[in-house]
Parts: structure tokens; sequence; C-alpha cells
């Protein structure tokens, strides 16, 4: 029986090395080139050409100046993503359902029941999401990392050949 191979996508940006400490490093990298071929980046195109700065794994010994090659694992980006968009949403209309039924019960009206009690439950929702970013950050299986020094801003040491 042969096993079908797993292709881990990757999503890549290059950036700048900005400050080194501790096996991680800071990388200025600029937003476009992951949303080059993604379906929404007409959503996002305000972002287009603007730099930001990424704290990264730097297993690689990159040093500041340096050019580097920075990734996340796509599994975990669409893990994330589904986290931040699609479970608010849920929430919220849960929320909605849940304060539809309860608002003639307390004694107003089922619109308002939905309104607080959909928004309170997605508020809740957020809050706990920004908890779980906290812990999200400390798993390196959703950290960046640098994945390849394209080029050093260190000098190469001269070699010389006295022949």
């Amino acid at each position: 029986m042969k096993m079908a191979s797993v292709e881990v996508v990757m999503i890549r940006e290059e950036g700048i090395v900005q400050r080194v400490f501790s096996g991680k490093a800071i990388v200025k990298v600029h937003r476009h080139a992951a949303c080059e071929h993604c379906d929404s980046r007409g959503a996002c195109d305000i972002f287009e050409g603007k730099e930001m700065e990424v704290e990264v794994i730097n297993e690689l010994g990159a040093e500041e100046g340096d050019r580097v090659e920075v990734s996340v694992p796509g599994g975990s980006l669409l893990k994330l993503s589904l986290l931040v968009y699609f479970i608010p949403i849920v929430a919220l209309i849960v929320g909605a359902s849940i304060g539809n039924f309860l608002g003639p019960i307390i004694g107003v009206a089922p619109a308002l029941g939905a309104i607080a009690v959909g928004g309170a439950l997605m508020a809740v929702t957020y809050w706990t999401l920004k908890r779980m970013d906290k812990l999200a950050l400390s798993t390196e299986a959703y950290s960046p990392r640098i994945t390849k020094v394209l080029s050093s801003s260190v000098p190469m040491p001269q070699i010389c050949d006295s022949k």
C-alpha cells in the first residue's frame, strides 16, 4: 500500500532583520507579497505596500540588516483565520437566537434581546480569542520563522592567496 505524501504549504515573505534577541528577531516585511494570489486581496488593498514588523523565530542565526525569508505554515494560518472570522459570527448568530427567544420572557422586545445577547456573546468570544492569542503566540506551531537568509549584511572575510 502506497502512502500519499502531504505537501506543507507555507506562506512566505521577504524582509529585513531589524533586531535580534534570544533566539528571535524582529523582521520588517511588506504586507503585499503573501496576498498576491488571494481572492480577497481587494478588500485589504489599503495595506498595499505598507511595512510591518513581525517577531519571528530565528533558528538560522540571522543578524541585523540581513535580508531573510520568513515563513508561516499555511495550515496554521487557516486555523487562526477560522477562529478569528468564523467563530465570532457563529457566536453572534447563536446569541441573537437566544436573545430573540428570551426577550419576551424577560419583558423586552425580541429584537432588543437578540441585539443585547448576540452582541454580548460576540464580545465574550472576542475577549476569549484575545486571551487565546497570547497562548498561540507562545506556541511555535503558529509562529513565523526565518527559513532562509537571502543576503547577509555581515561582510565575508577576505581570503588572501599569496602565490
